[in-house]
């Protein structure tokens, strides 16, 4: 925001020492970017140059930034006529028995007040000098007096406004409405721009005049032959001004301010301003009346606050007495008051962002002065207790780390083709953003597969080649606001590994937890993964996640373009936190040896290992204490439609050394069961 020192010195009393005051701005809140000089016809002036905080919209015209130095010197604010800063009604002073012209208000959600008034017989022509050089200071050009009196009247109320040739309007009428499909309107900068359905427009009877908050058209504009202006004051939906000049790609003063929010309660008073400066300018007359449309704004509510909040925040001593004084400078009234509190009422200008306890405090903050905190304060502390969360996030690491991969940082967005490679979740629609800045990443990933794939293949491209990458971030899923399912938090990897070691890394990572939860792995089938070689992995039956080796036939094409076998795997964190057990269970070491037998069964291609080992764990008693997959075999030697699995299982009594006759017959259990619950044979 750049600022004029000679114009914040008609509105205010300001310090000799510029340096001071910049530095007082600064540590209340307006930070200095740099000061210039300026150069004018009429005189030198002083351009500082303010960063004014997204919340602040009210520092965005001269006004708000002499208001400020106003209560940070104790001096007196002095209001440009016919601005004042407190009204019996927020649009008081309105002549409400005459229409100045039908305005219609279509989309509420757009527009919810909108004022109008006529000025007649002015006369266009160039901008006196003064004001030229008042425009150029701040890097405004000058186009003729009427324009530039409403952007003199922006830069000073920080209110955007915009002036139409009254008769240009088709119909009279003015209707604040969402633009149809394929609408077309050509723009103050001669361009032409078709607007995207819903774009807020200002229209007359048959076509858009302006798009709302953001830039007038080339139809409607001041030219020579101008005599009777329509002034437009009103309050747009920041949101959608912000999608509409993105979208179109005008930014502009009017579409920055609109989207920090403006005084809707000063709307009156602001219009009242501009008109002043229209006629002083331009000459003319403004027509008695004035149409308001729309829903006047309530009053602000009041805001509690406790006194003794203020220091136990702050970590300083300030009084109610001076927390209350420094409220009422800025133009908070008290609403009411009691012995150790009180509520506020904030200012007009102040309603969007002053709304809570806290809000206050940082206001009395500011002013009071942040260089008063004391160095020796004393502040109480409390011990920090690990979220679950990050205590998994950190095992994780330290696993994968140890194994020799290395952590990713991927993009949230991705584009259409490449979250569409793994969509295990189903084919709910893509979360996508409309922006000037991305156009073709514009996808919110629904997988964190992609990204690490497309980092892998930079590794591969600058000779890092077979190296294990992995990631924790969330994933973007089509699903209500506010559900945790929308944006799970997950975890992915992928490497070179093939599908065992991948899961023996897990297993790992599941004991190092204390998660006891078994872990099981069902055959699936979801693309980028090779045909028979992925599975869907659960905890107790729950869903976990998903493993598997990667398609080469995929993965070696575009966009993808890697050259070697890739195993992927991705995970939910949320059954991770559910079942890990930090606090490990003790229990004292074997005392007798165990027992190993390998078991080879011949079963149908179709019955999967966990069929088998579920029949065994079931079957072997209480001396079977681990049954592990040891190999498999597919071939000739077989019948058609068979495979041979090799279980091995593991034996041991707390109490004694078991017998080879105790081992066998829990072995007879374990085959028999086998036959039955998975139509298992011992190979001979």
């Amino acid at each position: 925001m750049l600022v004029s020192r000679n114009w914040l010195s008609e509105l205010v009393a300001l310090p000799s020492d510029l340096d001071e005051l910049t530095d007082r701005l600064t540590m209340s809140g307006l930070n200095l970017e740099g000061v210039e000089p300026f150069a004018g016809e009429t005189g030198d002036d002083v351009v500082i140059d303010l960063e004014v905080t997204s919340n602040r919209g009210d520092c965005l015209g001269h006004v708000g930034v002499a208001r400020e130095i106003a209560v940070l010197y104790g001096q007196e604010f002095k209001a440009p006529a016919p601005v004042g800063e407190h009204r019996p009604s927020p649009l008081g002073g309105a002549p409400q028995g005459k229409t100045a012209i039908p305005v219609e208000i279509q989309a509420p959600e757009l527009c919810p007040i909108y004022t109008a008034r006529i000025i007649r017989g002015v006369k266009v022509g160039e901008s006196p000098q003064w004001v030229k050089d008042r425009l150029a200071a701040l890097g405004q050009r000058s186009v003729n007096n009427v324009a530039d009196a409403t952007n003199l009247a922006m830069l000073e109320t920080g209110q955007p406004f915009h002036a139409f040739d009254l008769k240009t309007l088709g119909g009279g009428r003015i209707v604040v409405r969402l633009a149809e499909p394929g609408e077309k309107f050509t723009a103050l900068d001669g361009k032409s721009y078709e607007l995207p359905a819903g774009t807020g427009v200002i229209a007359d009877e048959n076509h858009p005049v302006a798009v709302a908050g953001v830039m007038g058209s080339e139809d409607s504009e001041i030219g020579a032959d101008t005599v009777d202006v329509l002034l437009e004051a009103a309050d747009f939906s920041p949101k959608m001004v912000r999608d509409a000049a993105r979208g179109l790609n005008l930014l502009t003063a009017a579409s920055h301010r609109f989207e920090r929010g403006v005084d809707v309660s000063a709307l009156n008073d602001h219009s009242l301003r501009c008109a002043a400066l229209i006629t002083e300018l331009a000459g003319g007359a403004l027509e008695e009346g004035v149409t308001i449309a729309g829903t006047p704004p309530t009053e602000p509510d009041a805001v509690p606050l406790r006194f003794d909040r203020v220091p136990a925040l702050l970590g300083m001593a300030v009084s109610a007495e001076e927390s209350e004084a420094i409220l009422n400078r800025l133009g908070f009234e008290t609403a009411e008051r009691n012995h150790g509190s009180a509520t506020f009422r904030p200012p007009g200008w102040r309603r969007r962002d002053v709304t809570r306890e806290a809000d206050l405090i940082e206001e009395i903050a500011r002013i009071h002065g942040y260089e008063q905190v004391p160095d020796d304060a004393v502040i109480p502390t409390a011990v920090a207790v690990t979220p679950t969360r990050d205590r998994v996030a950190d095992v994780l690491r330290e696993t994968f780390v140890a194994y020799g991969a290395f952590e990713a940082y991927t993009l949230t967005f991705t584009s259409e083709q490449e979250a569409n490679l793994f969509r295990p979740d189903g084919d709910s629609p893509l979360l996508t953003v409309e922006h000037s800045s991305r156009k073709r990443e514009n996808v919110l990933r629904p997988s964190l597969l992609p990204g690490l794939l497309k980092a892998r293949r930079e590794n591969e491209r600058k000779g890092n080649a077979n190296v294990a990458l992995f990631e924790l971030a969330r994933a973007y899923l089509a699903a209500d606001p506010g559900d945790p399912a929308a944006e799970p938090s997950r975890f992915g990897f992928v490497c070179g590994w093939d599908f065992f070691q991948a899961k023996g890394v897990l297993e790992t990572l599941l004991s190092r937890l204390g998660v006891t939860a078994e872990l099981t792995a069902e055959p699936c089938d979801h693309a980028p993964f090779a045909p028979g070689r992925a599975a869907e992995l659960k905890l107790n039956g729950e869903r976990w996640g998903w493993l598997g080796e990667g398609d080469e036939k995929v993965l070696s094409a575009n966009p993808w373009n890697l050259r070697g076998a890739v195993t992927l795997c991705e995970l939910d964190l949320a059954p991770l936190e559910a079942f890990c057990e930090f606090v490990p269970q003790v229990s004292p070491p074997p005392q007798f040896p165990t027992v190993e037998r390998d078991l080879n069964f011949v079963l149908d291609e179709a019955t999967p290992w966990a069929a088998l080992a579920a029949a065994a764990r079931q079957s072997g008693g209480a001396l079977l204490t681990d049954v592990a997959f040891a190999d498999q075999y597919r071939g000739n030697k077989l019948p058609a439609g068979k495979k041979s699995l090799v279980a091995r299982l593991t034996f041991r009594s707390p109490d004694r050394t078991l017998t080879g006759e105790e081992v066998d017959a829990a072995v007879v259990e374990v085959v028999n069961a086998a036959s039955a619950a998975a139509g298992a044979e011992l190979r001979e």
